[in-house]
C-alpha cells in the first residue's frame, strides 16, 4: 500500500466507525465553511466548495449539515476564523509528511502536530523542509464501479488528465493543479460525480518500510487523522500487501 492520503488509507487502519464518522463530518462542514469564506457561496461558481459538497454526500454526510456548514460561512454570529495551515516533516522508517490542517487557533494545531511527530518517532521540520518530495497535483477518486481501468484511462485522457492509477478499490485521477476543475467537469459528465476533487501531494518516490516501521508508523497516522484541525495527510511510504494483510488481521 502506497501512502497518499487520508481518505485513501483511512479505510485500513481504523476501528470506532462511529466516532470516525463523527470526526470526518467535522473535517467536511470546516472544508465547506471555508471554501464559502474564500469563494462564493454559489457551488456552480465554487469549485473548491463544489468538490467539498461532493465529498461530505460522498460519506452520507446529512444534508443539513452540509446546509448548516454553508450558513456559518456567511452568519455574522460566526466569530470562528478557520486558517489554513500547513506542516511538515519526517515520520518513522524516514517517511516524508506533509499534514495540511485547517484551524481557529494556530499555536494549539502546532503544539498538537509538534507533540504528534514528538511521540512517534517523527520530527517536524519548517515549511518546504520535505515539500520536495512530493509533486503538487489535481487529484480525483472514482470507486472501481466507475468503470474498468481501460475505460477510465481513456475518459481521463479525453478529460485532461496526465496519469490514472487502478487497483481493485479504485481509481486515482492526477492531472496539474490549473487543470483539475476543467478535468473534474469533463470526467463528471463521463463518469459521474467522483468520490474526492482537489488539491494534493504525490510522492516522487515512496519508502518502503518494514512490518515494526509500520507498525509505528500507522499509529503515528491515526494520530494525525484523530485531530479535529487536521484535514488531509500526505506521506510517502510504500508497506508491502503481505505486511498489511498481517496487521490488518
Amino acid at each position: 500500500m502506497a501512502g497518499h492520503s487520508q481518505f485513501k488509507n483511512i479505510m485500513y487502519r481504523k476501528g470506532g466507525q462511529d466516532a470516525k464518522r463523527a470526526k470526518l463530518f467535522t473535517k467536511l462542514a470546516r472544508e465547506i465553511t471555508v471554501s464559502c469564506k474564500t469563494g462564493s457561496p454559489d457551488p456552480d461558481a465554487n469549485p473548491r466548495l463544489r468538490a467539498a459538497i461532493a465529498a461530505a454526500k460522498q460519506a452520507s454526510m446529512p444534508k443539513d449539515n452540509i446546509e448548516r456548514a454553508m450558513a456559518k460561512a456567511t452568519s455574522t454570529a460566526d466569530t470562528d476564523t478557520l486558517e489554513e495551515l500547513r506542516y511538515e516533516g519526517y515520520g518513522p522508517g524516514q517517511v516524508a509528511v506533509i499534514v495540511e490542517c485547517l484551524s481557529d487557533n494556530r499555536n494549539r494545531t502546532a503544539a498538537e502536530v509538534r507533540s504528534a511527530f514528538n511521540k512517534n518517532g517523527g520530527t517536524m521540520g519548517e515549511t518546504n523542509s520535505v515539500a520536495f518530495n512530493f509533486e503538487r497535483v489535481g487529484y480525483l477518486r472514482y470507486p472501481a464501479g466507475a468503470g474498468d481501468a481501460d475505460a477510465m484511462l481513456e475518459a481521463a485522457i479525453e478529460a485532461g488528465a496526465d496519469d490514472v492509477v487502478s487497483d481493485d478499490e479504485g481509481h486515482d485521477i492526477y492531472c496539474q493543479p490549473d487543470d483539475l476543475n476543467a478535468v473534474r467537469e469533463a470526467m463528471t459528465a463521463a463518469r459521474g460525480e467522483p468520490e474526492a476533487a482537489r488539491l494534493d501531494w504525490r510522492p516522487n518516490s515512496t519508502v518502503p518500510v518494514d512490518e515494526d516501521t509500520a507498525k509505528t508508523l500507522l499509529k503515528f497516522l491515526d494520530v494525525l487523522d484523530d485531530n479535529d484541525d487536521v484535514q488531509r495527510v500526505a506521506a510517502n511510504y510504500e508497506i508491502a500487501d503481505e505486511i498489511m494483510e498481517k496487521l490488518s488481521a
